[in-house]
């Protein structure tokens, strides 16, 4: 069955539910399948609109979620609306809680050395079948896949931040015979709480963005992203209903 999609500017994001997309990349990798998954989140739409390669990046993946609440409220707007969001950190959680093997590539050095105990503490189920960090060049990066190959994960946490490591996923990806790629952003550094996530309540309340702004204020430019989004999301649903 055609999994559903629906069409936010032009990127076509997976309608499903968070519970529901961990069942089926649990299900992927278990049929020793390879995917790339896409995390998209108001900045990486806007990213994708003046960079056509970017877009073509994206548009090879096998799904894009919806990584940010402005991307669900954008779908309510243009009434089309997603189910609900469907995060990085979350459905790497989701996949850590089952018998994979997982390999974990990205982040600070200080942050990915603290990557295999932490999850080795609270999933003890995963199987951490490598780390490395995300401080390489161009040269390091075929030695980096060959090692990941020989590790035979199902799955490759990349945490490059975007469009990094969209673009290291795809040009890699080909070498594998197996293998859920994902890229999930700034992850590790939750995951090995050097970042705290925002409280259930901010998350509940879709004001996620908010709280990391506040808690990260130097990083104001990507946030000026979300209210760029929506203003574009509002200039195209007034287009829709005209019927232009």
């Amino acid at each position: 069955m055609k999994k559903q999609e629906i069409s936010i500017l032009n990127i076509p994001f997976y309608n499903t539910t968070q519970a529901e997309f961990i069942e089926e990349l649990h299900n992927v990798a278990q049929n020793g399948e390879r995917r790339f998954v896409v995390t998209a989140n108001p900045e990486i739409v806007m990213h994708a609109r003046t960079d056509k390669e970017f877009e073509g990046i994206l548009r090879q993946a096998d799904y894009i979620v919806p990584d940010g609440i402005g991307i669900i409220m954008a779908s309510e707007k243009l009434g089309k609306p997603l189910k609900e969001r469907v995060t990085g950190y979350d459905t790497m959680i989701g996949l850590l809680e089952k018998p994979l093997r997982c390999y974990f590539l990205g982040a600070k050095p200080e942050v990915s050395q603290g990557v295999e105990s932490k999850v080795n503490e609270k999933y003890p189920q995963a199987i951490v079948c490598g780390v490395h960090h995300g401080y390489f060049d161009a040269l390091e990066s075929e030695a980096i896949a060959k090692e990941i190959i020989a590790a035979e994960p199902d799955v490759i946490f990349v945490a490059l931040g975007s469009p990094a490591q969209e673009k290291w996923i795809l040009s890699q990806m080909a070498n594998f015979s197996k293998g859920i790629f994902i890229g999930v952003g700034g992850s590790f550094d939750v995951l090995t709480d050097n970042v705290k996530r925002a409280p259930k309540i901010w998350i509940k309340l879709r004001l996620e963005w908010v709280y990391r702004l506040l808690a990260n204020p130097s990083r104001w430019r990507r946030f000026f992203a979300i209210p760029q989004f929506m203003l574009v999301i509002r200039k195209e649903s007034k287009r829709l209903k005209k019927g232009e």
